[in-house]
């Protein structure tokens, strides 16, 4: 078997016995980890701290993607370029403080043809400070550059590169025999938007890429995989090739057969039924697959003992489309429910419950939302604990935890703190029952009737360090571990299909 996602296969089966032709090619969040769409959920220069980025192409065609950093206060892009991997290629990176102003940079050593940017290359505020008015103006959160510190990395393949063409021989490495000393020519026409359009056919998939967290000084290493999202993009006659600098493709421009105009969504219920809902925006698809009514993981937050932290990342990764109205003036709020542009310091924010559980199932509400809707701001965000942003973390403190001025483990600056129970154990963080009720609507079983899914789109990991003082006597030794969240998923639906029922 050729080396496709063994999701795909198995739904790939089930659409031929059931006749759905399109279900193949639908938007899915693919377990395997390779696709079309990479989400990385975190990167970060805080605390003395590196984020190491790679994508891989498995291919056996080229790829001309779009590399998007988003800040996370409210994923305006602080850095966009066009990168072009030629068969089975890989492309580093790394996102390093700027040492005179606070703010974040990307540096490479990787020898691949991008367009255009430089080495090292600054993130730059000018979405977010008003510098590109009117197309984004000004919003009202931070306008510094240490906004862009902190946020998350997507990368869409806008096409696969037509073999034998112009754009397939100057992308592609030539080979000296010497490991690592291939490179590719990387002119023209890299640079000529037209030409290169025209070397790009329908985008395939192919892509993998991880990211991690170092501190070089303190021996920390968090490593992550990238969330895939599969059957993106089907158009059998066009790419989604754009100049650098475009704020396309972006997940909004999710499109398949299935759903002319829109885009077809599949994922997986906890009960195991396939879930197939048809969707007139392409960004409602993409939302499908990452929600959740329900995040799970764990916590270790013995400070004494083991000076052991713990922290969750929580990323919105469709949040902007629907909150942002700066940009997106007509967008639909919901599942979220306020606009970023709602509050004096440019939150959205969203209540948030949590049941925290020690290792012997003592369990503890740590937040319970009494919010109906449709919401007071006035009354009900002073009252009750919430996520503000695109980017959050959620720190759990201990019992002799002080209260941090950053996340415990990742220095983070948007941030919330839980109180845990006991030293370690784990929580179940409730994303639809807050604010009346947080409901992705829109969608259309293929068997006819709407459905609604319940809670927020979101990804993260959960990231902890443990601390020895005494690893060998007077070494120091940092141990340190990252986990997917698990989630729930649930749906409410007027029509025949059985998966909500």
């Amino acid at each position: 078997m050729k080396r496709n996602s063994l999701t795909t296969a198995v739904v790939a089966g089930i659409a031929g016995v059931a006749g759905f032709a399109g279900l193949a090619n639908a938007v899915d969040l693919n377990p395997d980890g390779v696709g079309q769409v990479l989400i990385y959920p975190y990167f970060t220069v805080n605390k003395s701290q590196d984020t190491l980025l790679s994508v891989v192409n498995t291919a056996d065609v080229g790829k001309a993607v779009k590399v998007r950093f988003l800040e996370g206060y409210n994923s305006r892009e602080v850095l966009d370029f066009n990168l072009f991997l030629s068969p089975h290629d890989v492309w580093t990176g790394a996102v390093t403080q700027v040492s005179n102003d606070g703010g974040a940079q990307l540096i490479t050593s990787d020898h691949s043809c991008t367009d255009t940017i430089s080495n090292p290359q600054p993130f730059l505020p000018y979405a977010y400070d008003g510098s590109l008015a009117p197309a984004q103006p000004a919003d009202n959160g931070p306008q510094d550059i240490t906004r862009t510190r902190e946020g998350y990395v997507e990368i869409i393949t806008m096409g696969d590169i037509i073999p034998g063409s112009d754009l397939d021989a100057v992308t592609t490495h030539n080979q000296t025999g010497t490991p690592d000393a291939g490179t590719p020519d990387c002119g023209a026409p890299v640079g000529n938007d037209t030409a290169t359009a025209a070397d790009l056919q329908t985008p395939t998939s192919g892509l993998f890429g991880g990211g991690a967290i170092a501190n070089v000084g303190s021996g920390t290493y968090f490593a992550y995989n990238a969330d895939a999202i599969e059957g993106f993009y089907d158009n059998p006659t066009g790419n989604l090739y754009t100049p650098a600098g475009s704020l396309l493709p972006s997940l909004q421009s999710a499109s398949n057969a299935a759903v002319p105009g829109g885009a077809q969504a599949f994922l997986f219920l906890n009960n195991g039924q396939l879930l197939t809902a048809n969707y007139a925006r392409g960004i409602d698809a993409v939302s499908a697959v990452f929600m959740a009514d329900a995040v799970y993981n764990e916590y270790f937050v013995d400070d004494v003992n083991f000076g052991a932290a713990s922290d969750w990342v929580l990323t919105f990764p469709t949040k902007r489309f629907y909150v942002d109205k700066y940009v997106y003036p007509f967008a639909v709020t919901a599942p979220f429910v306020e606009p970023f542009d709602n509050t004096a310091d440019g939150e959205s924010r969203v209540n948030l419950a949590i049941v925290t559980y020690d290792r012997e199932e003592l369990n503890s509400v740590v937040n319970v939302p009494r919010c109906p809707s449709p919401v007071n701001p006035v009354t009900c965000f002073s009252q009750s604990p919430f996520l503000g942003h695109e980017v959050n973390v959620l720190s759990f403190l201990g019992p002799d935890t002080a209260t941090p001025s950053e996340s415990t483990v990742l220095g983070s600056n948007l941030f919330k703190t839980v109180n845990a129970v006991g030293l370690d154990g784990w929580s179940n963080l409730d994303l639809y029952s807050g604010d009346g009720g947080h409901v992705l609507a829109g969608g259309l079983l293929a068997g006819g009737g709407a459905v609604n899914l319940n809670g927020l789109p979101v990804t993260g990991f959960y990231a902890m360090n443990v601390i020895n003082t005494n690893a060998n006597p007077g070494m120091l030794a940092n141990y340190s571990g990252v986990w997917r969240h698990r989630t729930h998923r649930s749906c409410s639906a007027n029509g025949a299909d059985p998966a909500c029922s």
